[in-house]
């Protein structure tokens, strides 16, 4: 009863966590994706353009970038406009922008299978093998599967107004190149200067040292593994090496048409299910 009688309060007073509570406005643009697809990089990336003056941690990330799931609704009412958000939802309809980020399911499934085991999710006996059977059943997250999440975004937004596509890897490879589109759709003036510095201050290996200093005091951290870094290797294809070829094909036989239509390489002869017909051909490029 005194439960339900603070939660009351809290709601009244807009403390509780917004959630799919949150109130959308129209100038706000999301930053989307499947978990462990790299948004939290992206974060950092796009805190960086915003402000270029000001260190970005994991202390302040949450302000800057903030995430619903995890910030109040009052607190979140009091963003200066227009916001950039964090989100793993699939498509929402009340988000008219979005910057949706994509990595390679076989990757996914590797870097999730190791915060599992970091936030205590998992047992640290399960191998691979068997958390990619549930992975691919959508079993190991609230947000619907890797293809359900991700199909979701592209089948109802791709090629059209407010909506930029952003794949890891093409960050990883080129990350200035991709990242001037993104300050171009945030209405952003980057010169060359503004996104280097961007791109260094969001390195692996400064968010490493970031983690490590401040790993008690995140959200995402504080009460995880300190043995298991939550910034791994931060690298494209380690599934190659850390994936058994029946595992790798199981996440191909899922979603290999997908997959496909993203411009990731199907090693696997499986042809995937086609979601429909992979997107159009994903809206005929």
């Amino acid at each position: 009863m005194i439960r339900k009688f603070v939660y009351g309060i809290r709601i009244a007073l807009g403390q509780d966590r917004a959630g799919r509570n949150l109130t959308v406005y129209d100038d706000d643009v999301f930053l989307t994706s499947f978990p462990k697809s790299g948004n939290t990089w992206t974060r950092f990336l796009v805190a960086n353009l915003i402000h270029p003056l000001e260190p970005v941690t994991f202390l302040n990330i949450e302000s800057i970038v903030p995430e619903p799931e995890l910030q109040s609704r009052r607190f979140l009412k009091k963003c200066a406009r227009p916001r950039v958000l964090k989100s793993h939802s699939p498509f929402d309809p009340r988000f008219k922008k979005v910057v949706h980020i994509v990595r390679d399911p076989r990757d996914v499934a590797l870097s999730q299978y190791h915060f599992h085991i970091k936030r205590g999710m998992l047992d640290p006996e399960s191998t691979v093998e068997q958390f990619v059977q549930r992975f691919v059943k959508g079993e190991t997250s609230d947000y619907g599967s890797w293809g359900q999440n991700v199909g979701s975004w592209l089948i109802t937004r791709y090629n059209t107004p407010g909506f930029l596509l952003l794949r890891y890897e093409d960050l990883k490879e080129r990350p200035k190149e991709e990242l001037s589109k993104v300050a171009e759709f945030l209405g952003i003036s980057a010169d060359d200067q503004l996104l280097a510095k961007a791109v260094e201050s969001s390195s692996a290996d400064r968010m490493r040292t970031l983690e490590r200093l401040q790993a008690d005091k995140w959200t995402l951290t504080k009460k995880t593994r300190k043995d298991i870094s939550f910034v791994r290797s931060a690298v494209s294809g380690g599934w190659k090496s850390n994936l058994s070829p029946t595992a790798a094909a199981q996440i191909e036989a899922a979603w290999g048409g997908l997959m496909r239509a993203l411009g990731y390489k199907v090693e696997s002869a499986a042809e995937g299910n086609r979601t429909f017909l992979d997107l159009v051909e994903l809206s005929a490029r």
